[in-house]
């Protein structure tokens, strides 16, 4: 490193520093020598320190460094649905605002003007707290990257999460009402996935991933999710077991032959072409198929997720305990309790009940109240 003394042809003098880095040489022209110098200490410690790489950092566009962390980071970490989300959010919010500005100059109060420009545009809460929530994780990997010293988004509060509502397990009763509908119209196959979703707990992806290899004897094995029409890992990229409840077991059987036997790798809620559903085909089934059935039984705003939390009510019915629980569900413990917790404090041990009896019990009585009519009708 050095610093010398260059005179132009009109006269005036330079000062010019010059260094090595990165194995090429590199300078720098400044018009006074106290600037020079100063810059040129500032080379020196970043030198001892290791920081020199650091000189040039941030120089890089957020829309370039953008396009660099999709490709090397977000294509093999995330999910399809989550690639899919967050291709949208950076178009339409992130893209438009920030996409020119340099890493080096997007500070807190650029990023926080950037929340208050999207609530002044009439974005959802939800929306904005997602894309700052985006753009905080690409800009972690610009740190992590060695393109900026600390993340500026870190420190703009984002927009308090919606309220989650409490969750409200259908009873086995309103489950097999939901059932009940769907077989008078035909529809074995929506039954049974209803009795997946219920008695199984599974998410809805989960479901839609199974092949007739993951139903064993005594349990299902739960190892991918179905999204965006192919097959990926589970929300949690973690396999588990589930309980094969008896009732359910002989559902799935009766589905199984009514579908011809199909083989061990076949999928045992395939869509019309026998391949996964893709998101529009999920979105049809429950506008146009699920839905009715549910308001048939008496559910307004009916979401076919909300099954799984019968399962969860049907095992703690049972006096099981919380660590269990979270296992079968795809939990941790933490989050089953604080999700469930209402539903544990309901909970008498006097009034325990093997889940396969409950649904039984419920079968039982919505079969009686379904002949009622018939019976009437013959006296």
């Amino acid at each position: 490193m050095s610093v010398e003394r260059v005179e132009r042809k009109d006269g005036s003098v330079v000062w010019r520093v010059r260094w090595r880095q990165g194995g090429r040489n590199r300078s720098k022209v400044l018009g006074r020598k106290r600037d020079a110098e100063a810059f040129d200490a500032e080379l020196r410690r970043r030198k001892r320190t290791g920081e020199l790489a650091l000189l040039d950092a941030g120089k890089q566009p957020l829309a370039e460094f953008g396009e660099e962390w999709w490709r090397l980071h977000a294509e093999p970490n995330l999910a399809p649905a989550t690639l899919e989300l967050y291709a949208m959010l950076w178009d339409t919010h992130v893209l438009p605002r920030l996409g020119a500005v340099p890493l080096r100059e997007l500070t807190p109060e650029l990023i926080h003007r950037f929340r208050l420009d999207l609530e002044a545009a009439g974005t959802g809460r939800v929306s904005v707290r997602k894309s700052l929530t985006l753009l905080h994780g690409v800009l972690q990997r610009a740190c992590e990257w060695g393109r900026l010293q600390s993340n500026p988004a870190r420190v703009v509060p984002k927009p308090s999460a919606a309220r989650a509502r409490s969750i409200r397990p259908l009873s086995p009763e309103t489950v097999e009402a939901i059932r009940v509908a769907l077989l008078s119209r035909g529809l074995p196959r929506d039954a049974t996935l209803v009795s997946v979703l219920a008695y199984a707990g599974l998410r809805p992806g989960e479901a839609l991933a199974l092949t007739w290899g993951h139903i064993r004897e005594r349990t299902i094995l739960v190892e991918a999710s179905v999204s965006l029409g192919a097959i990926a890992e589970t929300k949690t990229r973690k396999r588990r077991t589930v309980r094969l409840l008896a009732p359910l077991a002989q559902d799935l059987a009766e589905w199984r032959l009514r579908a011809g036997r199909p083989g061990e790798e076949a999928l045992v809620f395939p869509d019309s072409r026998g391949e996964p559903w893709t998101r529009t085909t999920y979105q049809n089934w429950r506008r146009r198929i699920y839905v009715p059935a549910a308001e048939e039984a008496g559910i307004a705003n009916a979401r076919p997720y909300d099954l799984r939390h019968s399962f969860v009510s049907l095992l703690i019915a049972e006096g099981q305990n919380v660590v269990d629980i979270a296992r079968q569900a795809g939990h941790s413990p933490t989050m089953a309790l604080n999700t469930y917790a209402h539903v544990f404090e309901e909970f008498d041990p006097a009034e325990r009940m093997s889940a396969a009896d409950r649904i039984r019990q419920a079968r039982e009585q919505v079969r009686f109240a379904a002949m009622q009519p018939r019976l009437f009708d013959v006296a």
